[in-house]
Order: structure tokens, then C-alpha cells, then sequence
């Protein structure tokens, strides 16, 4: 099966704005109870920040729930990634850099559609930090996404262009890592296009439903769901792991 999504297919099935083709339904959670986490897994937790957290420049509903259940599930992997957004004022995701647009309307850029954001997670601000109950001590890198102004990054694997990569699936390969489990914020944007490229570069992909929360634009986060389905990942519950 071709793994590989254009950045258009995926706009179409994870964008905002009266722009997604109806798919229906929610993608089948997997029955994996009793899965056991090997030396190869690792653990990718996404952008678990102030700014995504209610009361943050842009809240996902309820993202602070996922805070305990990521430290939990932390301490049964032995490899551990976290992704920060990291923007430059000004940012081209910014609907305040296009004058007259507003959040959550869309407008066409180089490399395609992007949906407008609140200003947030704008670099060296307290609405950037990662949530201060965050409790992974043990995990080896933190990797920062989306500070080329131009370029909007939801993926921890590759930028909106297609084209910029961030060496994440370079250094899970040179580390002999063969499947990420993949948490956080928000489920039907930066988790689910960390999720697509990580099944595209190769590896075996699980999203751990309970360690996400969603934003959920015109039924994304069901259409993302869908999205993943098709590409073989597997959609579980923490306690699915042993």
C-alpha cells in the first residue's frame, strides 16, 4: 500500500472551513488490549503547551486532560519524544499577518491551503512552554516545529511545504526505532499529520485516543480519524498497553 498523502489530499481530509469532502463515520478502534512496549517503540508527545491548554492563546477543549494520562504512559517507554510549536511573531499561520481574515478562515499560500490560527505559541513567550505538569524527566528530545515564518508545520515529521523535513525519521531510524506511539495536541491537526508521516516514512503507528484532545473544525476530528484509518494506523486506548 502507498503510505504517501499530498499535502492537498490531507488539507482535504483534515482542513477547516467548509473545505473537507465528507468521508463519514469514525475510523474503528483497533483491539490491541495487552500490547507490550519493546526497546523499538517510542513514545511522541505533541505540543502539550500553554497555548493549547484552556485558558492558552489557542485551547483545545479539555487539552489539559491529557496531562496525566501522557505522564503515566511515559514511564512504560524507555524513548520519548516531545514536539513544541514554536512560531515567530508575525507567522504566516497567523490570521493577523492577512489583513481582513479572520481565525479558522483559510487562504492560499505557495504550498497550498492553510488554515488561520490565532496568534500562539509565539517563541520565548509563557504561552509557548510546555504544560508546567508535564512530567517526562527521561525523555532524550525535544523537537521544535513551525519557527520558519513562512512555512506552518502541524507535522513533527515534515513541514506544510512537503518538502522541509525535520530529521525526526532520521533519528528514530539511527536509534533502531521501528514504531511510535503518537499523543497530544490536537488530535485532528499536529497528532494526526505526525501520525500520517510517520506511517509514510515507514514506521508502525499507533494514536493513543485517550492521550489526545481535538480542536474538531466542521467535523475534522472524525475525518482524521478516517484519515488514519486508511493509512493503517491504529487507534487505541492507554489501557491497551501493558
Amino acid at each position: 500500500m502507498n503510505n504517501k498523502m499530498s499535502r492537498r489530499d490531507t488539507l482535504r481530509l483534515l482542513g477547516g472551513a467548509g473545505m473537507l469532502a465528507a468521508l463519514g463515520g469514525v475510523g474503528l478502534r483497533a483491539s490491541a488490549a495487552g500490547i507490550k512496549i519493546d526497546g523499538a517503540s517510542a513514545l511522541i508527545v505533541v505540543d502539550v503547551q500553554n497555548c493549547f491548554i484552556p485558558g492558552g492563546t489557542l485551547p483545545v477543549g479539555k487539552g489539559d486532560e491529557v496531562v496525566p494520562v501522557i505522564n503515566a504512559l511515559s514511564k512504560k517507554f524507555k524513548n520519548v519524544v516531545i514536539t513544541q510549536d514554536w512560531h515567530t511573531k508575525g507567522h504566516v499561520s497567523f490570521a493577523s499577518a492577512h489583513p481582513g481574515k479572520k481565525p479558522f478562515e483559510t487562504t492560499k499560500l505557495p504550498y497550498g491551503e492553510q488554515v488561520l490560527w490565532p496568534d500562539h505559541c509565539v517563541q520565548g513567550t509563557k504561552d509557548a512552554e510546555l504544560h508546567k505538569d508535564l512530567a517526562i524527566p527521561h525523555a532524550q528530545l525535544i523537537l521544535r516545529k513551525g519557527f520558519h515564518e513562512e512555512t506552518d508545520s502541524y507535522s513533527a515529521f515534515q513541514e506544510a511545504d512537503r518538502k522541509a523535513n525535520t530529521g525526526l525519521a532520521g533519528y528514530l531510524k539511527e536509534r533502531k526505532l521501528k514504531t511510535v506511539y503518537v499523543t497530544g495536541l490536537a488530535t485532528d491537526f499536529c497528532v494526526a499529520w505526525t501520525a500520517l508521516d510517520a506511517r509514510s516514512a515507514g514506521f508502525e503507528v499507533y494514536v493513543i485516543e485517550d492521550a489526545c484532545r481535538g480542536i474538531d473544525l466542521n467535523g475534522s476530528v472524525a475525518k482524521a480519524w478516517d484519515a488514519m484509518k486508511a493509512k493503517g494506523i491504529k487507534r487505541i486506548q492507554s489501557s491497551d498497553l501493558a
